[in-house]
């Protein structure tokens, strides 16, 4: 693989970490199977998905007036199973409970925005989705990691 070609393949890790539902722990391992190099990997794919997350945390007040001007003032509609999913993990285990499942279950940026609906604070939002980008991409980059070592694809390329 030529150097542009490089350049794209880390550029394109780090544009599908910050996209919602893509994640980083989802980027990081298949960029880890294509034959990318780990660290620059983990620190692109960590940098997109946490970026994005702050933004739906600093902008979360604009996010939200544009929902209610979307859906309208009048319609209250019945919450949706993610809705009443993440409400359950908000109720039970908080804050730090919802920034840990939550990605797991509905991404991390749809974990911000519940977190702070819920009453999360900006801060402690930040911290403990962090956190958990954090945990579950170097968890899936080791897992990954170990799961080619052990089928033997350690060496492979798949871009060449």
């Amino acid at each position: 693989m030529n150097f542009i070609d490089t350049l794209w393949a880390y550029v394109l890790v780090f544009l599908l970490a910050a996209a919602p539902f893509f994640e980083a722990y989802g980027v990081i391992p298949l960029a880890l199977i294509a034959g990318l190099s780990p660290l620059p990997v983990i620190i692109l794919g960590l940098a997109g998905n946490i970026f994005t997350v702050y933004l739906v945390i600093v902008f979360i007040n604009k996010i939200k007036e544009w929902r209610k001007k979307k859906k309208g003032d009048d319609e209250e509609k019945a919450p949706t199973k993610r809705t009443i999913r993440a409400q359950k993990l908000w109720n039970k285990y908080g804050l730090p409970g919802l920034a840990m499942i939550g990605p797991l279950v509905v991404g991390s940026h749809l974990t911000a925005f519940m977190s702070l609906t819920f009453g999360g604070t900006k801060r402690k939002t930040a911290y403990w989705m962090t956190a958990s980008i954090v945990i579950w991409s170097i968890t899936f980059a080791i897992l990954i990691h170990f799961g080619i070592d052990l089928l033997g694809f350690e060496n492979r390329n798949y871009f060449d």
